[in-house]
């Protein structure tokens, strides 16, 4: 019974986000607690919920500090020269500019934080996207998607955890993987590439200036971005094309600005030139302390933000002013962490998710017991979707790894393929990075995830499948 309410559950939210009929923080709250009553555990709620806040309260935190200190990073133009490399390459041509999504967000996916990666991407990409009319979700499917690969990293979180469930080296999951993770990558940039001619093909190819002299004829100063798609002439893109200052000293007819949107005009007042080398170095400190796991992370990025607020806005306003920019991601997203909470509380809590774990379990038919290599990495496309890494690396990973030792499959092999779903598991709405992603971008949630999802499904599939082809599961 509790198998067949978990699974209805889980589907009742995602059909009620993706059709729009409740806002992703209510149905994360309103859900659970409805099915809650149902398993005639309504009495525990409030237990529930409460070890689910204790439980993400630390990633709040993080999540929180985070945004402060990137934010302020991407403010004071620490990020600024891979940005312009990235806006050189892309130029106006619809093509480049997802390719370009899909580069740059795995590029800033070493440092192994997908709230990190998401607000660069968008921070970069936005304007452009915007100016010329091209599709949002298209953006946010392919940063997710490139995260995700790149998640699988050791220090990125589901590595780390199948070494840790399963008592092996990262290393010996990772290293081995690494074939078969590059050509999830590939399939990502092919994917990107196929979906700029998509968009090529239904805007065509046109010039930054012939996009903005619809709009305005006020702005003289431009920023050269590099020459047309097609090779022709030279094409520029005016301060507002790139974003606010920040301070409001923009004509209020910039789409950016209607949108509360903070972009990368180079001439921004909270760029902090002359404090680049210091950012960078304060940045590589504390990524290092990260890795090496010097102190536990929300403490990390408290002290970092602390740190970064103080030495580039030492006046008071200005702090105020740095933080006020933020608040409304932070609230975004510290909001739906707390909701997620109420969730997965919930699944744990009522013992839904363990059911589902073995019910699944239960059903692999005796005679694949020598293909669990492949069993494992199938089932966790769905499973890292609709848990939580720590659920299923932890919970079900364990179980299959018995399982698969039984037949004489091994438990490196086992861990190897566990990591094949991440492409999808960053899309996951039990996943708190991926509302700083739809968040920025403007995006609803269910539009993110019905453009998404099916990518993300290929890709994973993709890793699953030369992973095997290349005998490393």
């Amino acid at each position: 019974m509790l198998t067949i309410l978990g699974f209805v559950m889980i589907a009742t939210f995602l059909v009620l986000i993706m059709m729009k009929k409740m806002s992703p923080i209510a149905a994360l709250v309103l859900i659970p607690a409805l099915f809650c009553v149902f398993v005639g555990k309504g009495a525990h709620l409030g237990d529930y919920v409460l070890e689910g806040v204790g439980n993400l309260a630390p990633t709040a935190a993080m999540l929180m500090f985070a945004i402060v200190y990137f934010g302020v990073m991407i403010d004071v133009g620490l990020f600024d020269p891979i940005v312009r490399g990235i806006l050189r390459f892309c130029k106006a041509d619809p093509v480049r500019i997802v390719v370009g999504t899909a580069v740059l967000a795995a590029i800033v996916s070493l440092d192994g934080d997908g709230s990190t990666t998401f607000m660069i991407t968008v921070s970069a990409m936005y304007p452009l996207y915007k100016r010329l009319k091209m599709s949002l979700v298209v953006m946010t499917g392919v940063a997710a998607t490139a995260n995700g690969v790149m998640n699988t990293l050791p220090w990125g979180g589901p590595t780390a955890r199948a070494a840790t469930a399963l008592k092996v080296d990262a290393a010996d999951i990772f290293v081995p993987m690494i074939p078969a993770l590059a050509m999830g990558l590939v399939a990502v940039f092919l994917l990107a590439y196929a979906l700029g001619l998509r968009e090529r093909k239904r805007l065509g190819i046109l010039s930054l200036d012939e996009v903005l002299e619809k709009e305005t004829e006020t702005a003289d100063e431009t920023v050269l971005v590099g020459a047309g798609g097609d090779g022709g002439s030279r094409t520029s893109l005016t301060k507002k094309a790139i974003g606010g200052a920040g301070d409001g000293t923009d004509a209020p007819d910039s789409d950016t600005d209607d949108d509360g949107f903070q972009g990368l005009d180079p001439d921004r007042p909270t760029l902090r030139p002359k404090l680049y080398w210091f950012n960078a170095a304060l940045t590589v400190l504390l990524l290092t302390a990260m890795i090496m796991e010097w102190l536990p992370i929300p403490v990390l990025f408290l002290l970092g933000a602390a740190l970064a607020l103080t030495v580039n806005f030492p006046h008071m306003p200005d702090q105020k002013a740095r933080i006020g920019a933020h608040a409304e991601n932070v609230l975004n997203v510290t909001g739906m962490v707390f909701a997620a909470a109420v969730f997965t509380g919930v699944l744990q809590g009522t013992g839904m998710v363990d059911h589902m774990a073995d019910w699944l379990v239960d059903a692999i038919p005796e005679g694949m017991g020598p293909q669990m290599g492949l069993v494992t990495g199938l089932l966790s496309i769905p499973l890292t979707y609709f848990m939580s890494n720590d659920g299923f690396y932890f919970g079900v990973l364990p179980v299959l790894a018995e399982a698969g030792q039984a037949h004489g499959v091994g438990t490196l092999e086992i861990a190897r393929a566990s990591i094949a779903g991440q492409a999808l598991h960053m899309s996951s709405p039990l996943v708190p990075a991926v509302y700083v992603l739809v968040g920025m971008a403007k995006v609803e949630f269910g539009d993110h995830t019905k453009f998404t999802v099916k990518w993300a499904v290929l890709t994973s599939l993709v890793v699953l499948g030369s992973g095997i082809l290349f005998g490393i599961i």
